[in-house]
């Protein structure tokens, strides 16, 4: 069973002007979006796979189909000198080819060196599924504006994705073993076969250790220093192996905002997954799910509308904490906090409101069916309120 994506018609609409880049974690369905979806709207495609020996002789030789319209490179960034390839093939035959480019690791070229593509390319992050991406709403979300809740209680739809993750194959099939198969293969993949092709780890063994350790430290104040005692390497090497695994969309840190009229902690981040259903505890997995739902929206809100998006928490010296802000130009919209069935409104949301001029703020219960405004903080059910975005 396929199911469409969220980016198609934006996708399609850059290609008519530059090379699209489409960034992602493994198994997200990057492959699926180009050779299934996008492709289908032209009549010739030429698919081209780096890890295929065949094709990347092909992609060495620029041995491109002569009536094709789109050209898709996948995993091309495994190959050192990938940007200047794709900046010299665009420049040469922009005028007869579409250049779609998809890959694992992050193709933000900026990161590191090499020949600059500004103004050439459009950069999407593919995320998992997402409720509204299931539910088939897909609002249209306006900045500063209240987040459109559902009206209409999605439990089934939620709680399976809240156990079985947004990835498509262990979401479609919804079976236990196959979660804790699928898992195995993709982290064992991740580890020994993707970042090996990229990036010179010495100690690989350790740096799956400290990816078992991130599922259990979800949501908790990232402790660099805790880590390296758990695992006993350095610090430096801690710090470069979680840049590293973001890089590779396993995981993501969201930071404390800095307000100019609190005492905000500035230094400790938040650490989450991007397949969330990796974590055991029905909590944290709560809190990380809700988490990529805000990060896909403002990825989306950076990717496609070019807005200056960003995702925070929120906590002062005193320990007044929120899980969540959502900022346009670091212009607090909107907070977030996370219960699995508390209904009675926490008062760091009333205080971070009113310190910080919040324009809406929610509290977000597991529990189906709850959809109330409390002196205006308006405490609603999950299903309901993730559907809400994209």
């Amino acid at each position: 069973m396929l199911k469409n994506r969220y980016l198609i018609k934006y996708i399609l609409e850059d290609l008519s002007e530059k090379m699209v880049f489409v960034g992602g974690p493994r198994q997200v369905g990057k492959t699926t979006l180009a050779r299934e979806f996008v492709a289908k709207h032209f009549q010739k495609t030429g698919y081209y796979n780096w890890d295929s020996r065949t094709d990347r002789r092909k992609i060495m030789q620029s041995n491109w189909p002569g009536n094709a319209e789109l050209i898709i490179l996948d995993e091309i960034h495994k190959y050192k000198e990938w940007k200047s390839f794709v900046k010299g093939e665009y420049d040469t035959l922009k005028e007869k080819y579409k250049f779609m480019i998809t890959g694992s690791a992050r193709l933000d070229i900026y990161r590191k060196g090499g020949d600059s593509m500004l103004g050439r390319y459009h950069y999407y992050r593919l995320h998992p599924f997402s409720m509204a991406e299931l539910t088939g709403k897909l609002s249209a979300v306006s900045i500063f504006k209240e987040i459109p809740v559902s009206s209409k209680d999605e439990k089934d739809t939620f709680l399976s994705l809240d156990k079985f993750g947004g990835f498509p194959e262990p979401f479609i099939k919804q079976n236990m073993r196959t979660l804790r198969r699928w898992h195995n293969k993709k982290n064992e993949q991740l580890f020994r076969e993707d970042i090996r092709d990229i990036e010179p780890v010495r100690d690989i063994v350790s740096m799956k250790l400290l990816g078992d350790m991130l599922p259990e430290r979800s949501g908790a104040l990232l402790s660099i220093n805790s880590l390296r005692e758990d695992i006993e390497i350095s610090h430096r090497a801690v710090t470069n192996w979680l840049n590293i695994l973001e890089s590779f969309y396993y995981c993501f840190r969201i930071y404390p905002y800095v307000g100019k009229n609190y005492r905000s902690l500035k230094k400790e981040s938040k650490l989450y997954l991007w397949d969330w259903s990796e974590i055991i505890n029905e909590s944290a997995r709560f809190e990380n799910c809700v988490a990529s739902h805000l990060l896909k929206l403002v990825h989306f809100l950076q990717d496609y509308e070019g807005y200056k998006a960003g995702l925070y928490f929120l906590r002062n010296v005193d320990k007044k904490e929120v899980d969540f802000l959502v900022t346009i130009d670091e212009k607090p919209w909107f907070s977030v906090e996370v219960k699995l069935n508390d209904i009675s409104v926490s008062p760091h949301l009333h205080y971070f409101r009113n310190k910080l001029n919040i324009l809406y703020s929610y509290q977000v219960v597991k529990k189906s069916g709850i959809d109330r405004f409390i002196n205006k903080i308006r405490v609603v059910s999950a299903d309901r309120f993730l559907s809400g975005l994209i």
